[in-house]
């Protein structure tokens, strides 16, 4: 009966150990940096959140963007580039041309 009870007990916590890990899991951050102005990139942030949501990641639901736009002041990129690291992004994307 030991025996019986004690295999019951591990496929118990098999089950419930993956629905523990993933409620302690954050929303994953997809960090966005670009050093032109948000006005003239709609299309691609537009299409950038089509293709996350085509792959399952839909914003404010199962993911958080973060976007950054220098407005082409091109000495504020490191600066935007540190606040995005310093928040610990799942991915960080940089898009953009510098002139």
């Amino acid at each position: 009966m030991r025996r019986r009870n004690f295999i019951a007990s591990l496929a118990s916590m098999a089950v419930a150990w993956p629905v523990a890990a993933r409620a302690q899991q954050q929303t994953p951050l997809v960090a966005f940096l670009n050093a032109q102005t948000a006005a003239g990139y709609t299309y691609l942030v537009a299409a950038f959140k089509r293709g996350l949501n085509e792959t399952g990641f839909v914003e404010g639901q199962n993911v958080t963007i973060e976007f950054r736009w220098a407005d082409r002041h091109f000495d504020r990129l490191p600066e935007l580039a540190a606040d995005l690291v310093r928040r610990q992004p799942t991915v960080l994307v940089g898009t953009g041309r510098g002139h």
